[in-house]
């Protein structure tokens, strides 16, 4: 049979109450006599009933956790560091997908509430600030990390998402270090291949972008950039950068995905990297550095992020006042780029030869 509190006060000679108290940690115990509860409920095999224990304390010590994808290497280790914060607040965590379907994000998100998990944690919302007239009806506090969506009303009117809390990469900042890391290497003629048009981290990224070029006084090109889908497949869409004359000696991509994607096309038309192109890409996902060449990027401390979201979101659980974070991104110098010492010039793909080429490391 099922050992009971009440078995194991008859066996410790003491109250139930005490028992329960030594069993969830209560200073209100002696060190000695938790101890020895503690000692006696393990010998007799005690398993504590989450759902009788949730009733008493209102909380059932679960998190839900929301992903795009469990494909996505980002949103692996993402949820790495929420899991590692969990664990050392005896949290579970459930996990779910949308699939980038911001009704079925909405949905998951009510479904956990209705599973009593005690708070959110969504990464990549492609729903972001048009939580805050859902967060009553959910009554648990969400944080979201990499907010892709903002509504234009709320993003004009910063004071209507006070209650929206969020961990964020500076994808400004990451853009404009990786244009301004092309351009101290001699690129003038930098492309920019980016994510899904909608991504508030495009389109912050985009802005980077921009504002390197016009620092270092180079005009703005809108032939040089390309929409893409945050996915390799998305990289194919360096191909028709260059029919462009002259084309692009350096390519920044929105993410490591797309850049690996690009990689792949330029090497099945006979284009080396980086002799041909440099390549620059974003996150700083496991795979970038065992690609041939490894790839430039800029690096996302992303299960930094999911240990500090899961941290604000045990704040706001305790009623603590908190502040939204967004942290810088890093330049990590890989083989894919090189440095330009000659201006050069590609040739449409017609007239490039069918040989295809295998890839080379930066001399």
């Amino acid at each position: 049979m099922k050992v009971s509190i009440k078995d194991i006060a008859q066996a410790a000679g003491v109250s139930h109450s005490t028992v329960s108290r030594a069993l969830s940690n209560s200073p209100l115990i002696p060190e000695s006599t938790r101890q020895r509860i503690q000692r006696i409920a393990q010998k007799m095999g005690y398993a504590p009933n989450a759902i009788a224990r949730g009733l008493v304390t209102q909380r059932s010590q679960a998190i839900g956790v929301i992903v795009t994808t469990i494909e996505d290497p980002f949103a692996a280790e993402v949820v790495r560091g929420i899991e590692e914060i969990a664990a050392d607040h005896s949290y579970r965590v459930f996990l779910g997908t949308s699939h980038n379907d911001p009704q079925r994000e909405v949905g998951l998100v009510k479904a956990l509430r209705e599973w009593r998990v005690d708070g959110v944690i969504v990464a990549s919302s492609r729903v972001g600030a048009l939580y805050q007239p859902l967060l009553k009806e959910i009554g648990a506090p969400i944080v979201l990390i990499n907010n892709q969506k903002q509504s234009k009303r709320t993003a004009r009117a910063r004071g209507a998402a006070e209650d929206i809390h969020s961990v964020v990469v500076d994808d400004t900042q990451g853009g404009e270090l990786a244009t301004r890391f092309l351009i101290s290497q001699g690129h003038r003629v930098i492309g920019y291949l980016g994510g899904p048009a909608d991504y508030a981290a495009n389109r912050n990224r985009w802005t980077g972008y921009q504002r390197a070029l016009a620092q270092a006084n180079i005009a703005y090109d809108e032939a040089l950039v390309r929409p893409g889908t945050g996915r390799a497949d998305g990289g194919e869409q360096v191909i028709p950068f260059l029919t462009r004359s002259p084309a692009p000696t350096a390519v920044f991509c929105y993410n490591d995905m797309t850049a690996i994607g690009a990689l792949s096309a330029l090497r099945r038309r006979g284009l080396r990297v980086p002799d041909d192109v440099s390549l620059v890409g974003f996150d700083d996902i496991p795979f970038a550095a065992y690609v041939d060449p490894p790839l430039t990027t800029i690096h996302q401390p992303k299960d930094e992020m999911g240990r500090l979201a899961t941290r604000m979101l045990l704040n706001l659980l305790d009623g603590k006042q908190v502040a939204n974070v967004m942290v810088p991104g890093k330049l990590i110098v890989r083989e894919s780029t090189r440095v330009l010492h000659t201006p050069a010039t590609l040739e449409p793909p017609a007239a490039l030869s069918d040989t295809r080429r295998g890839l080379t490391s930066a001399d």
